[in-house]
């Protein structure tokens, strides 16, 4: 669907599963660099960190300090929570100016973006349900609990343009690749329902690290796994994020998803 003339297009770049550790140090400073160059936002989906740790977050917020130039908005991960320390982790990276979404939302540029984490649980006919022992009905209630913090933070928009920012995949699609036997481990269907009940111009999300690039809700949404080894196989020799172009101006309502332009990395260099 062609562009309105006066629509102005907002380029989201769009990363996942960083896994900053001890010894990743400056690893991330040539792509962020290309990404503040390139982007006007900045949006990381979780796993940011390998063991949740503080100081692996300061090295995270210190490589985001040193190059990037431009508003980030991130979601935390499963290895976000691995030490317990993830309130710790999220204080980090709110004193180098990352906004970190958990169940609320944000605009920035006129894009509006909501975010959580998200959840395990399966998809379609094979996500679990609450029944039989108290674990699984606790198990059940922390995927529904995610997809009502989606919800929630959906609801609070008022822009013509979402994004929604998500670790766990909420489709299937988007995690083809991975072996069978450990897809209700990546993500719920349960986290596709606010998707189609509020009007949705895009979502990310990573975990999947062997999973496939795109997909879309049964609604039409594009959905992107911008986890780094799928973006690593998509441009084995470009910079490892994702570019959204996102429509702003001139939009009435809700954005259709059609007029959504994403790119890989190498194509918003223009090395490709």
């Amino acid at each position: 669907m062609p562009k309105p003339d006066d629509q102005q297009m907002v380029r989201v770049a769009a990363m996942a599963d960083v896994h900053v550790g001890k010894d990743s140090a400056a690893a991330l400073q040539s792509v962020f660099a290309q990404v503040s160059a390139h982007a006007d936002v900045l949006v990381l989906a979780g796993d940011l960190t390998d063991y949740g740790l503080p100081d692996e977050a300061r090295i995270l917020a210190r490589e985001i300090n040193a190059s990037v130039r431009i508003p980030v908005i991130a979601v935390l991960g499963n290895h976000d929570f691995e030490s317990g320390r993830q309130d710790e982790v999220v204080e980090v990276l709110h004193e180098a100016g990352v906004r970190v979404l958990d169940g609320d939302s944000v605009e920035v540029l006129g894009v509006g973006f909501a975010g959580t984490k998200g959840f395990a649980g399966g998809f379609g006919r094979g996500a679990l349900g609450p029944w039989g022992e108290p674990i699984i009905k606790q198990f059940v209630h922390e995927a529904v609990n995610e997809a009502l913090k989606l919800e929630t933070a959906l609801a609070r928009l008022r822009t013509p343009s979402r994004i929604a920012i998500l670790h766990y995949a909420p489709i299937r699609a988007t995690v083809e690749g991975e072996p069978l036997e450990i897809f209700p481990y990546l993500g719920c269907s349960r986290l596709e329902e606010p998707l189609s009940r509020y009007p949705v111009t895009a979502v990310v999300h990573g975990h999947a690290h062997r999973g496939a690039a795109e997909g879309a809700t049964a609604t039409g949404v594009p959905v992107y796994n911008v986890s780094l080894p799928v973006l690593r196989a998509l441009q084995p020799n470009g910079h490892c994020f994702r570019i959204i172009e996102v429509p702003v101006d001139g939009a009435e309502g809700a954005v259709d998803p059609n007029t959504v332009r994403s790119v890989g990395s190498a194509d918003a260099l223009g090395t490709a």
